[in-house]
């Protein structure tokens, strides 16, 4: 599997349902990619392992959410949300986290994305 074939699974499996729940309003077809850090950043991590890397989203000085992307075992970062982003909208910061482990608040949205991905990537075999 290479990395641009699951990318691009990826970027044609976004939709408002595998969203984060705060970002549904805002995510546009226009903007797929609002949203879908967190799932993408796994979904990515399940096929290529890695680090997660999590920075902060700030809005005029102030932290308003978290964004996640992926390091790659050789070092290279793939950040594939980070247009999500206006130009109002900051991410600072690059801290390595610990995958989470049980329930989440994103455990749907995460199954959803990655059920999709595993899908386009069977076909396309």
């Amino acid at each position: 599997m290479t990395l641009e074939a699951v990318i691009l699974a990826l970027r044609e499996s976004w939709g408002p349902d595998t969203c984060a729940p705060e970002d549904v309003a805002d995510w546009t077809p226009d903007n797929p990619s609002r949203g879908q850090c967190a799932t993408t950043a796994l979904v990515l991590h399940d096929f290529f392992g890695g680090s997660l890397v999590m920075g902060e989203v700030i809005v005029d000085g102030q932290r308003v959410d978290f964004h996640w992307w992926n390091r790659l075992p050789d070092g290279e970062q793939v950040d594939l949300t980070l247009e999500q982003f206006g130009p109002h909208e900051h991410v600072v910061g690059a801290m390595e986290v610990v995958r989470p482990t049980g329930k989440t608040r994103m455990d749907t949205q995460y199954a959803l994305l990655a059920s999709r991905v595993t899908a386009r990537l069977a076909q396309s075999a």
